[in-house]
């Protein structure tokens, strides 16, 4: 090994390195280098700036997508010779591998550090980051391909890989599709063509699915073109407006997609029919910026857990003050005071300290028997308690199934039941919680409500595709910044 001419030696080290292997793409990806021995990029190239563009104001550092994917591939070399050997598959029969890819992109708010010297300046970041869910293997002579690795903690910051980290505010829209402009020409040159890597010493052919699921609603609402999350289109999965969701809360289905979102903006650009700003809006739904990025319709399982208990958490500050049965509207002084019963009970039986803005945890133990146990301790009627016990039940029984990595394994007879349990929450809240859903109904309860079983049936589950890998990836990257997120006391 030593006494090798240098360059030879400098191959073989670069094997060993994590991040550099040897790999082409075939046909060669359009508009991306073929070397391969690419690090960390500035987050702004592949971004040619013409002489009237102002230069993007921000620091973004990124990896190559087909680099990164390279990499991912070769940690998971075992993995996938272990696959093939469990399934006795004959090296010398499997004609290629499929791999789907979990695609997830969150801001993070307030990373300034702390207490380092100068000015405090409120630093926002965004870090988009993706998984390897699932390696096939196609066998020649056979139709189906065999599956030979699947990740099994889908939602655990090891299996989520950053791509890209930049320090730009989620909300600004322009300089985010200029730094996430370069990714997405990758990714999309990718779907055309096959990597080919080595794996245990042989040439392999990849091809990649790239499915971009492990977004936040206002994540999916800014690449898909549609209008912010307060708009009357309520959902970012089909095209019911907000009064008709809550009229008619669970038969609906998945309508939206990319293509489609692409066609409306055109059609809002064009505007053929030469209609007013409402009817125009009408006929696209609510499309009005061009679409960026291609996600997957689907229901972010962490955030669709931290609307929800939101809503549960208001639930329960109305019951204490018995607005079922008032026709004023009540001071704010009254809301405030049944909010603190609220926070006291909770902390002191369940525990629970008040937190300025829900997190997944205490979602998680605001959802729970207990915990409207405790609530009903301060419902007044004993109608109204049960109301409420029975509504939180049969949250109880619906979560899983959106929760759960595979709802056909881990949970089936309520997978089973979800519908008829969707069908009793909806009657329930349009007519005992009537003051509260007449006419109007959050984003994420209408979603849970009308299209967790679509969905299931359609990816096999919902938690698994959710961002929490991501999310818990925002935590190291606080971490690593020696930088805490202001908590509550």
């Amino acid at each position: 090994q030593i006494f090798q001419p240098l360059h030879t030696l400098r191959a073989a080290e670069k094997e060993l390195l994590p991040g550099f292997h040897a790999f082409e793409w075939q046909p060669a990806l359009k508009a991306v280098s073929s070397s391969w021995d690419v690090g960390i990029l500035d987050g702004l190239s592949g971004w040619t700036s013409s002489v009237e563009e102002v230069p993007a104001d921000t620091i973004a550092r990124r990896f190559r997508y087909d680099v990164a994917l390279a990499s991912a591939l070769k940690d998971l070399e075992e993995d996938i010779l272990e696959g093939l050997r469990e399934q006795s598959l004959d090296d010398s029969l499997v004609t290629g591998f499929s791999v789907t890819i979990k695609e997830s992109c969150d801001g993070m708010g307030d990373v300034s550090e702390k207490h380092g010297s100068g000015p405090v300046v409120p630093e926002k970041a965004v870090r988009f980051s993706f998984t390897i869910m699932s390696v096939s293997a196609h066998v020649e002579g056979e139709e189906d391909s065999v599956s030979i690795f699947q990740e099994l903690k889908p939602n655990s910051e090891l299996s989520c890989k950053p791509l890209c980290l930049m320090f730009v505010d989620e909300s600004d829209h322009e300089t985010l599709t200029a730094i996430l402009g370069p990714v997405v020409a990758e990714r999309n040159a990718m779907k055309e063509s096959r990597l080919i890597l080595s794996l245990a010493g042989l040439p392999r052919s990849f091809r990649f699915h790239f499915r971009g699921s492990g977004y936040d609603e206002k994540m999916v609402r800014e690449m898909e073109g549609l209008e912010a999350s307060g708009s009357t289109y309520i959902c970012t999965l089909c095209d019911s407006t907000r009064s008709e969701a809550s009229h008619n809360m669970v038969l609906h289905s998945i309508t939206r997609s990319h293509q489609e979102n692409l066609e409306r903006y055109e059609l809002w650009r064009s505007n053929p029919f030469s209609e007013s700003a409402d009817e125009l809006r009408d006929r696209v739904k609510g499309v009005s910026a061009k679409p960026f990025m291609e996600t997957q319709p689907t229901l972010d399982a962490l955030h669709c857990d931290i609307g929800n208990a939101t809503e549960f958490y208001k639930i329960f500050q109305d019951e204490i003050g018995e607005m079922h049965a008032r026709t004023d509207v009540p001071k704010r002084e009254e809301r405030r005071q049944w909010r603190a019963a609220l926070d006291k009970q909770l902390r002191k039986k369940m525990k629970l300290k008040p937190v300025m803005r829900m997190n997944g945890n205490y979602a998680r133990r605001l959802m729970t028997t207990e915990a409207v146990e405790a609530v009903c301790e301060l419902v007044p009627s004993e109608a109204r308690r049960q109301a409420l016990r029975e509504l939180v039940g049969l949250y109880v029984q619906m979560k899983p199934v959106w929760r759960s990595t595979w709802p056909a394994r881990e949970c089936p007879d309520q997978l089973c039941r979800y519908s008829f349990n969707s069908q009793r929450f909806a009657e329930l809240l349009s007519s005992t919680f009537k003051y509260r859903y007449d006419g109007k109904i959050t984003n994420y309860l209408h979603k849970t409500l009308a299209h967790v079983p679509e969905i299931v049936e359609r990816d096999g589950s919902i938690g698994a595709w959710a961002s929490e890998g991501n999310e818990s990836g925002n935590k190291l990257f606080r971490r690593f910044r020696k930088m805490n997120a202001r908590q509550s006391k």
